[in-house]
């Protein structure tokens, strides 16, 4: 993966190979979150839907997970994007000092 174009940026721009697979971990870590999250949205319409006082009681923490849940997923894009930008200006540095620069896909 070392020196992958990253093709989505359309210039042919080169990234780590790092930093490809951090991105390709995040965005499993948020499949896997929102995964999650179905199934408590779930089962949150289920207890609502049955009226069962004990299963409305469950809600309030299923519904603090799911909220969480969405924290985390906001995270770890704030995360992504970040990187994203300092992998694309790095990499536009090293072409502006001369290095040579992938042809585009």
């Amino acid at each position: 993966m070392e020196g992958d174009t990253f093709s989505g940026l359309g210039n042919g721009t080169q990234l780590d190979g790092k930093v490809v697979q951090t991105f390709q971990k995040s965005f499993v870590q948020v499949q896997n979150i929102l995964d999650q999250n179905r199934l408590l949205i779930n089962e949150i319409n289920q207890n609502h839907e049955s009226k069962i006082p004990d299963n409305l009681s469950r809600n309030v923490g299923l519904i603090r997970e799911l909220n969480n849940n969405i924290r985390r997923v906001v995270d770890l894009y704030s995360h992504l994007s970040t990187s994203f930008t300092k992998s694309v200006d790095a990499s536009s540095e090293g072409d502006s000092n001369g290095h040579k620069r992938g042809r585009p896909a």
